[in-house]
């Protein structure tokens, strides 16, 4: 059976190239959504057999939506730029796709951050839904953190092989994305009418940062462990402020 991978970029030139390369050996078509990069992503791209759309961003969500809306085939394999295969979910695939026996496929996603594997922090083995029926499901979730739902009565099967997650390069990296990111959820958490006090603040932080380091054993990756686990809370120490501060000046 045949497979379309969907992709989006926006000033990609760093990891596009990974990813193709990746998915070459199990992909029957490649379609690309680009938000107008201004690098060399799309000369990237037009080295390789992929149909290149660019389109504007209206949000993570709604550019994945249409990224599938433009795919040849039923079944989709969905990645990030920065993402790609594993030689073992490569291979897992290959067999999938000589029988797709189930609506979706979910896998492990393994994040490179500075440099290092992080196999703990509740960032690991960190499942995702990426090879679907797209009759049976779509992107759904709160901005930015996307996810896809499927219908009710649609069957899934977990394999247990790696999505290769290339994030961050430095740390100055991770906290411009926090920044970014909680400026989406912040207002998206507006929006949906939720509410935000200097006790919810603090118990958010703090319960945040304990969970990743202590129970999720973050401390086992060492000093990236606990800088991942700072950022973690940090993040949500954002995402909160930004919540009151919103509701501040609209009343």
């Amino acid at each position: 059976m045949q497979l379309s991978v969907v992709i989006i970029t926006y000033n990609e030139e760093r990891n596009i190239a990974r990813c193709l390369d990746s998915v070459l050996p199990i992909a029957d078509e490649i379609v690309v959504v680009d938000s107008f990069s201004t690098d060399k992503t799309e000369k990237i791209c037009n080295q390789y057999n992929v149909k290149f759309i660019q389109h504007p961003f209206e949000g993570h969500i709604e550019q994945k939506n249409y990224a599938l809306a433009q795919a040849q085939f039923d079944y989709v394999l969905s990645l990030d730029a920065d993402e790609a295969l594993s030689d073992a979910l490569l291979q897992e695939i290959k067999n999938i796709k000589t029988h797709f026996e189930k609506d979706a496929y979910s896998f492990n996603r393994l994040t490179n951050f500075c440099g290092q594997w992080i196999k703990h922090c509740g960032w690991y083995p960190d499942k995702k839904t990426r090879l679907w029926n797209k009759n049976k499901g779509n992107w759904g979730g709160t901005n930015p953190h996307d996810m896809v739902m499927m219908q009710q009565n649609a069957t899934t099967q977990h394999i247990n092989a790696d999505i290769l997650h290339y994030s961050f390069n430095s740390i100055d990296e991770h906290l411009k994305q926090i920044a970014y990111f909680t400026d989406i959820s912040s207002k998206a958490a507006f929006t949906k009418g939720k509410r935000s006090t200097n006790f919810k603040i603090a118990y958010k932080t703090g319960f945040k940062f304990l969970r990743d380091y202590i129970l999720k054993l973050g401390f086992l990756d060492g000093k990236y462990g606990f800088i991942i686990c700072k950022n973690s809370a940090y993040a949500k120490f954002l995402k909160y402020s930004k919540l009151k501060k919103l509701h501040q000046n609209n009343t």
